[in-house]
């Protein structure tokens, strides 16, 4: 798992330029190779989860199916800290 923040400062370094986690956060959205290149990894650095171009429950899904704890992580406009399970 990794951040848009953590991408954009990593990218910053290599290009010798400020990077936003903003222009990740474009970037990773239209990768046309997902299954190779997994951007539902990418998270929100407060622990929300963004957009996914096959959804949020799909996102979801996917982390869950990897083993990952979703309950640290939230969707756009609900509180931190709710299940994110898609058995809810």
């Amino acid at each position: 798992m990794t951040t848009y923040k953590r991408i954009a400062a990593e990218a910053a370094e290599k290009l010798g330029r400020p990077m936003s986690a903003q222009a990740v956060g474009n970037a990773v959205a239209h990768n046309p190779i997902s299954i190779l290149i997994p951007c539902h990894r990418v998270v929100g650095t407060d622990g929300g989860l963004t957009g996914y171009a096959g959804g949020l429950d799909k996102k979801i899904w996917l982390l869950e199916h990897e083993g990952v704890d979703t309950g640290m992580f939230f969707r756009p406009g609900e509180k931190r800290n709710r299940s994110l399970s898609l058995s809810r």
